[in-house]
């Protein structure tokens, strides 16, 4: 029987002061983007010749490019999340390939992708621009593309059992699971881990902007390049303006963009409604108050739910007959030739890269992994400190909706705090009473690495169901057995999660962390990080590759042997349902 589905047309479509303030909104997003991407076509030779200005008035300019650059990576981001950690989740021959590679992704620093690509894309787009914009932005995008991936995965590995088995009674497709359900689920935590990866790149945003990779020397219009450029002439004013210019736009795309997501995130909140006070937005209830807009959302809801109608019972069931029937035949010989395919390519990536490293001598191959046990003491003990410290703060305010909504922005602000900005103090106290630089320098890492942990603990807990917070109330629970049998183990694999990508962004951060400039005085600290930074000041490709190499080296192993495992038995005990 043939089913006919009607939707409702809107001929007379009202429209209110709220449309025309949503539509003032949208004009001013498309104002800024097109403003953002009309210099990306200037000769290379034009930007070359114009040196960064540390004139405040340019900052609003810089700015602009900046923001511009980050929501670029940012969206990048999300879909490159979206697609590699649904597979990832969904298939177990994917995901023995996509975590290892994950691992060693989130393992190699900023500066290793920006020595890759940097000529890549200049060669790619010769004389123009559009190459070194296009470095930058890939440079940003490695910067925030983890996080946001592990969370979707962890969201996706931890659905509850019995919404999976509604999908399934239900029968939903692939492509109607991943909306209806994958997504709704995963959001709570995307976003909240959005918001830290925008944090995060601001602390990569120099060594994305001013580009010195050998004999190539760019720097982009931007807040980064210009607080390099601070930085090199010790001008604190001009530091202090790009903190200020830094916190403006921190504000703006909290308010025009963070603020409304978060609120509108809390309906796919699992269980009953909150408690206390919901987040709230007025861009967001600018939107729920407009008629025109919402109508053509209704119209667009509609004809999406018509493209994702249910198959009827007699489809779905042929339609997996078929696929059982296509895969036994050729199952082993299937997985044989995928596993034989993938030991080819490793052995050839290994081979060519034995070549590329064989005039490195075996004692500087000893010296570099002795660098890497001392940046490994440094990224185990801030990640283990971080994590001590910001696990109890991350539940209270995602236990406190109303403060959550306070603290969130200054959360960001603090977050957003390059390790560039602390250099001037970093110097003048370890050159004013001659502290040790490996020592000293360490807590810089702390910028790059807590902020993952507390985003994740406060996703984790606003994503606890409210009935158990409610059922542990009323069995009166004191609160460390509340803690120990509701909280913590409601949070556990979002505080893993938080810890493997803190862990990555430490070691990441080691490029800012271990050489530190100020003017003509230089504090050099023993590590990997400062081993990569000072050969790609260098151009020296061969020892570029021995350092990234030994960084992932040093992170996939610990994340086999220890990361991985923790993850795995949290999301078994933890899990709801």
């Amino acid at each position: 029987m043939r089913r006919h589905y009607a939707f409702p047309l809107a001929p007379q479509v009202g429209v209110n002061r709220w449309d025309l303030i949503a539509v003032a909104l949208a004009i001013g997003a498309i104002a800024f983007v097109a403003a953002a991407v009309q210099p990306m076509r200037t000769p290379l030779a034009v930007l070359e010749a114009t040196p960064v200005s540390l004139d405040p008035a340019h900052l609003a300019r810089y700015a602009l490019h900046t923001t511009f650059r980050m929501f670029a990576a940012l969206a990048i981001s999300l879909v490159f999340a979206l697609a590699v950690g649904t597979l990832a989740a969904r298939s177990a021959r994917a995901r023995s390939i996509l975590l290892p590679l994950l691992d060693v992704g989130q393992s190699v620093p900023v500066l290793g992708y920006l020595s890759i690509t940097v000529v890549a894309f200049l060669r790619l787009f010769p004389g123009s621009a559009f190459g070194a914009e296009l470095a930058a932005i890939f440079a940003i995008f490695t910067s925030q593309v983890w996080n946001i991936t592990f969370s979707v995965y962890q969201s996706m590995r931890t659905i509850p059992a019995e919404l999976s088995e509604a999908a399934r009674s239900m029968r939903m497709s692939a492509w109607q699971r991943f909306w209806h359900l994958d997504v709704p689920f995963a959001t709570p935590g995307l976003v909240w881990n959005m918001m830290v990866s925008m944090s995060g790149a601001w602390f990569f945003v120099v060594a994305s902007e001013a580009i010195v990779v050998g004999s190539w020397q760019l720097p982009l219009p931007g807040i980064g390049s210009y607080l390099a450029q601070a930085i090199a002439q010790r001008d604190l004013a001009a530091v202090g303006w790009a903190l200020g210019a830094m916190m403006l736009v921190i504000a703006l795309y909290d308010t025009l963009m963070f603020r409304p997501l978060v609120a509108w995130s809390d309906k796919f909140r699992l269980g009953a409604a909150r408690a206390g006070a919901a987040p709230r937005s007025w861009v967001l209830s600018v939107w729920r108050r407009t008629h025109a807009l919402r109508q053509v959302g209704a119209l667009l809801r509609s004809l999406r739910q018509r493209a994702t109608l249910p198959r009827p019972a007699r489809a779905v069931s042929s339609l997996s007959a078929r696929r059982k029937v296509l895969r036994l035949p050729a199952g082993r010989a299937a997985a044989l030739a995928w596993w034989l395919s993938l030991a080819a390519l490793a052995g050839a990536l290994l081979f060519y890269g034995w070549r590329f490293l064989a005039d490195i001598e075996a004692s500087e191959w000893l010296h570099v992994f002795l660098l890497g046990c001392a940046s490994l003491a440094r990224v185990l003990a801030v990640t283990l400190l971080a994590t001590v410290v910001w696990v109890p703060v991350g539940i209270w305010i995602g236990l406190h909706p109303r403060w959550a909504g306070r603290i969130q922005p200054f959360v960001q602000y603090l977050a957003a705090v390059p390790a560039n900005l602390l250099y001037p103090l970093a110097v003048f106290v370890i050159v004013r009473w001659q502290l040790s630089h490996d020592l000293w320098l360490s807590p810089l890492l702390v910028l790059g690495a807590q902020w993952y942990i507390l985003f994740n603990v406060i996703a984790g807990t606003n994503a606890i169901p409210q009935e158990l917070l409610q059922v542990s109330s009323n069995l009166q629970l004191n609160r460390w057995l509340r803690w120990r049998e509701v909280l913590l183990p409601g949070i556990a694999p979002y505080i893993v999660t938080g810890a493997l990508t803190a862990w990555g962004g430490a070691w990441n951060a080691t490029i800012v962390a271990e050489v530190v400039h100020w003017g003509d005085q230089r504090l050099v600290a023993h590590g990997l990080g400062a081993y990569i930074t000072v050969n790609t000041e260098a151009g020296d490709y061969a020892r570029i590759a021995l350092g990234v190499a030994m960084m992932s080296a040093f992170v996939v192993f610990f994340n086999r042997l220890l990361w991985r495992p923790l993850y795995n038995a949290m999301e078994r005990r933890f899990r709801l349902g």
